[in-house]
């Protein structure tokens, strides 16, 4: 029998998986302060926080701006975003975010 708690949580878990997604990130010179770690998306809402991922490395990030606009891109990222992730040599990198 399932309690209240464990539907609740299965509920969160399934949310969470929900919004999870995976594929390549690029960065641009994006809009906001300069050192401000934000990144565009196609339709996550604006102002909402993302986890972007890379190879063990985690960064938190302000959605700002629309895009990426390049086919099989999910999500752009700052300039101050791709250099804490260790991207901004490669320039496009498979990434996770939540």
């Amino acid at each position: 029998m399932k309690t209240a708690a464990t539907s609740a949580a299965m509920l969160l878990f399934a949310s969470c998986v929900a919004n999870a997604e995976s594929g390549l990130a690029s960065y641009y010179h994006g809009i906001g302060r300069i050192g401000e770690m934000t990144c565009a998306h196609r339709k996550r809402p604006f102002g909402s926080m993302v986890t972007v991922s890379y190879r063990g490395k985690s960064i938190r990030c302000r959605v700002n701006d629309r895009g990426p606009f390049v086919r099989g891109r999910i999500i752009d990222v700052s300039t101050t975003a791709a250099r804490a992730l260790g991207i901004l040599q490669l320039g496009v990198a498979h990434v996770e975010i939540e």
